[in-house]
């Protein structure tokens, strides 16, 4: 058996879906526009350089879904695919997850971005399997902090090797796809590390290693 695993944001998306909810949400009125707008787009150049502090970014994402009943969440969830999501999925990487799904691989998004924005995301590409950051619940509310290990930098190891034991499989192959330099410690581990439309440090990196560069944007 092997594992197919794929990063999320700009790998197989054509952008970067935390940061587009924040957007959404400034764009809809629901939040302040400068605050919250320059807010997300520090946190998001913080991520781009790899310096992020996630458990601050999390909480900072989660206070919007603590302070609202997580139905209508879920109905402006919709909304957000509809309206962002939907033409940031890249045929090309459509094509490639049905080309592991074919070969019949068990297929794996891992990513840094939270399981409340990611889950629907995950399903519209037919994926079932997801680790992600996730916002902790408490009677039936999300409370604001993160449960767990934030799935990001060496946390996605962490994560995945939590799912691999939990799961029983005994993969032969591990491939995955990444656009960052974040996730350089889970490529590094894997068997076959794939770049797709790497930042310049996974591009440096990649090509010291002789990965595989995948352009899904052509």
């Amino acid at each position: 058996m092997r594992l197919a695993i794929f990063d999320l944001d700009n790998t197989l998306l054509a952008g970067d879906s935390d940061h587009a909810w924040g957007e959404f949400l400034v764009q809809r009125g629901l939040v302040d526009r400068d605050i919250h707008k320059t807010a997300n787009d520090r946190f998001y150049a913080d991520y781009c350089a790899g310096n992020l502090d996630i458990i601050a970014y999390s909480e900072f994402v989660f206070d919007f879904l603590a302070r609202h009943d997580p139905d209508w969440l879920q109905a402006l969830h919709r909304d957000f695919m509809h309206d962002c999501i939907e033409g940031l999925m890249l045929p090309q990487a459509r094509q490639l997850v049905e080309a592991h799904r074919a070969l019949g691989d068990t297929l794996l998004i891992i990513t840094a971005t939270n399981r409340f924005i990611t889950e629907p995301i995950a399903c519209a590409f037919g994926i079932t399997n997801l680790l992600a950051t996730d916002p902790e619940m408490c009677d039936g509310r999300y409370t604001g902090k993160v449960a767990g290990i934030p799935c990001y930098q060496a946390g996605k190891i962490s994560r995945l090797r939590e799912w691999l034991s939990a799961s029983g499989h005994d993969f032969e192959q591990l491939w995955f796809y990444s656009d960052s330099r974040n996730d350089l410690p889970l490529l590094e581990i894997v068997d076959r590390p794939v770049a797709v439309n790497p930042d310049t440090v996974l591009e440096a990196k990649a090509m010291e290693q002789g990965w595989p560069i995948l352009d899904l944007r052509v």
